[in-house]
């Protein structure tokens, strides 16, 4: 079993609440729109991060696109500009079409939501919202849930207060 931290669009500001929320957890995933640099090598000298590149990013060997991986017996996809479903990015819904994940991370949105959609082969779609303070959103979001031999966990939102 593994307990994962999900974040999302912190846009260079990183709430001090995510380690305590993130405390019991194994590896932290970050959805994109990361912003300063910092906010990244903080969490990484935390836990294990796992990371994307966002629309205010630069892509790189440590922020790719995309990072597509298996764990606990699931096929995951984390990208940063996903869409939702049925509305996917028009570069992304031939490519989930084709060869769908078992769980689909995106931020960019700034709205939590995880919802199953069953036009995808009854993928997972999971967006944590966002957890930075740039944005329309009025709740800063985390996604806190376990993985255990094909079974999700334990999932809870997170609110980390108003920005």
């Amino acid at each position: 079993m593994i307990r994962i931290g999900l974040l999302s669009d912190t846009h260079s500001y990183l709430d001090p609440q995510i380690f305590t929320h993130f405390e019991d957890c194994d590896e932290i995933w970050h959805a994109g729109d990361v912003g300063n640099v910092a906010v990244a090598d903080a969490l990484r000298q935390f836990r294990p991060l796992r990371i994307v590149s966002g629309n205010i990013d630069m892509e790189s060997t440590e922020l790719p696109l995309n990072q597509r991986f298996a764990l606990e017996g699931f096929d995951i996809w984390m990208t940063h500009i996903g869409g939702t479903p049925p509305s996917y990015n028009p570069t992304i819904r031939p490519l989930l079409r084709d060869n769908p994940p078992n769980i689909f991370i995106c931020g960019h949105s700034h709205i939590l939501k995880v919802v199953r959609d069953t036009t995808m082969n009854n993928l997972l779609f999971i967006n944590p919202g966002a957890a930075g303070k740039t944005g329309f959103h009025k709740m800063r979001t985390a996604i806190r849930f376990s993985l255990d031999a094909g079974r999700i966990l334990d999932m809870q939102a997170i609110e980390l207060g108003k920005k």
